[in-house]
């Protein structure tokens, strides 16, 4: 991998302004654009409010929040300058497609451009890149990227495999911990297993079995914490006894009531209906009574700071 000093930021919004914070704290500097009205002093407060929080975490040689230039709309007198992309524009064919024409037309065709679409592969918008789609991929953090380990890299059917590790050895460098998804999927990994979890909380919210309170509880007071440790197919492994062995019997143990629940499920996936989506809303006000959402995202974000610490 070539030496990666200058990262272009395409997009400032929630996830382009995380990732900024998290290139600035490693010491790399950062050229960043966004179109929107209003960005450059968005993207300054942002980065002034969890550069503390980045500090605590730990900062690399020659982090500082003065290594980032915003310069406007777009990077077009800029792309000659970064030597990685990291494209965060709205999830939507139409503007991707024509955003990555642009990125792939003027940077270097050795530079990897790494998009943050959430669920969106990247074959659906690089059709009209004709200098080196090779180098396009995936790279989609978990929210907020500057916190969140997690980064899928989803390779297209065009790309290179030394694209892929380019990717996997910058986000590495960053403390993050890529995975490579073999294969494009809609939606990738992480946000199936998030939506799968999420259809059957709303489910059981919204017809009343359960109260959006409690459900939260169910999660963070037993998989949350378990499955932060190990994951839930290693949990599964030490269920069963531990190893290849003891995962296969619990499987096999629990399989047959496993598909029980699973078919009852089925049978009562959540629809996006408006009695649906009423029960469910109304449960969640009731679980939001009295709390101030921004303060909780604030002590979300501190808990994980000292998560991260905890396991440096």
């Amino acid at each position: 991998m070539s030496a990666i000093r200058t990262v272009g930021v395409v997009g400032t919004g929630v996830i382009g302004a995380s990732w900024t914070g998290l290139f600035l704290a490693n010491g790399l500097r950062v050229v960043v654009s966004d179109p929107a009205s209003g960005s450059e002093k968005k993207l300054n407060k942002y980065l002034q409010n969890i550069w503390p929080d980045l500090k605590k975490i730990g900062l690399k040689s020659g982090a500082s929040l003065d290594n980032y230039q915003f310069v406007g709309t777009s990077l077009k007198d800029h792309y000659s300058k970064v030597d990685f992309i990291q494209e965060n524009a709205p999830e939507k064919i139409e503007i991707k497609t024509s955003l990555l024409a642009e990125i792939d037309a003027a940077t270097r065709p050795d530079i990897v451009i790494a998009s943050s679409s959430s669920g969106l592969p990247s074959s659906k918008f690089i059709g009209k890149c004709t200098n080196n789609p090779g180098r396009i991929l995936i790279g989609h953090p978990f929210n907020p990227p500057h916190l969140m380990p997690l980064v899928e890299i989803v390779p297209n059917p065009k790309t290179e495999k030394s694209s892929v590790e380019t990717a996997v050895q910058f986000y590495k460098s960053l403390n993050k911990r890529p995975v490579v998804l073999h294969q494009e999927v809609p939606g990738f990994a992480a946000n199936r297993l998030q939506a799968a979890l999420c259809s059957e909380a709303y489910s059981l919210v919204s017809r009343g079995i359960i109260s959006a309170e409690d459900l939260d509880a169910c999660v963070t007071n037993s998989l949350g914490p378990r499955w932060a440790l190990t994951g839930p197919l290693l949990a599964n492994a030490m269920g069963g006894g531990g190893g290849t062995d003891g995962f296969r019997h619990l499987l096999e143990h629990l399989g047959p009531a496993t598909e029980v629940w699973l078919k009852d499920m089925q049978d009562h996936a959540f629809e996006f209906n408006k009695e649906s989506l009423d029960a469910l809303s109304t449960s969640v006000g009731e679980e939001l009574k009295g709390k101030d959402v921004q303060f909780l995202e604030a002590e979300r974000d501190r808990l994980l700071v000292e998560i991260l610490r905890l396991e440096k």
